[in-house]
């Protein structure tokens, strides 16, 4: 078992685990995490969105973000579907700590392929750590059915890590994109010390 879990830590290249103690937290409030978890979906779109308005001359990129916009907010109707058999209803959205902070990590400024190029790795991050939390939640939850219904998306976010970073690879130098993507990794993990003890997809 303990191969098959660092296999998954390599294969989306992150740098520190999450504590599994995480998962404890989380089901003492199911309904914050569902809520947090929606909200993580419709920024996912808006990310699609916003690439797509910025950077149009980017035919195949396009193309791929329309997808995954229709694709994240169907994965949002589907969280905000399990908030509702639940007697739930969605909360207000919350800050992303950890969202906010490592997007500081690359100056500014720079050219405009620097500028997308930053912007792919921070998504492929983004969604890398999302599918490692969704993967302890479907190990480690009690509720199986839920536990279910987090394996299924992990599978999708793995997808979506490997689109965002295969695309920075493709626009950016190859060794200069995966010199960045080392470099931000090691900046999450410094991140991530401080995190998993909240509630939330990311915290």
């Amino acid at each position: 078992m303990e191969k098959s879990d660092n296999r998954k830590k390599v294969m989306l290249g992150l740098k520190l685990p999450t504590d599994p103690r995480w998962v404890n937290i989380v089901e003492k409030n199911i309904e914050e995490i569902l809520s947090d978890h929606a909200w993580c979906e419709q920024k996912a779109a808006s990310t699609a969105i916003s690439l797509i308005v910025t950077f149009p001359e980017y035919t195949e990129l396009v193309q791929e973000m329309t997808a995954l916009v229709e694709e994240e907010m169907s994965h949002f109707k589907m969280v905000h579907d399990k908030i509702v058999e639940r007697g739930y209803s969605l909360g207000r959205d919350r800050r992303d700590y950890y969202v906010v902070n490592l997007t500081k990590f690359f100056p500014k400024g720079g050219s405009r392929t620097d500028q997308l190029v930053h912007r792919l790795l921070y998504a492929a991050l983004i969604e890398a750590r999302s599918c490692e939390r969704f993967r302890l939640l479907s190990e480690q939850l009690s509720d199986k059915k839920l536990a279910g219904f987090y394996r299924k998306l992990m599978i999708s976010e793995a997808g979506h890590y490997k689109m965002f970073l295969g695309f920075a690879r493709k626009y950016g130098d190859r060794k200069v994109v995966d010199r960045k993507w080392d470099e931000l990794l090691e900046y999450e993990a410094g991140l991530m010390k401080d995190l998993g003890k909240e509630e939330t997809i990311h915290g």
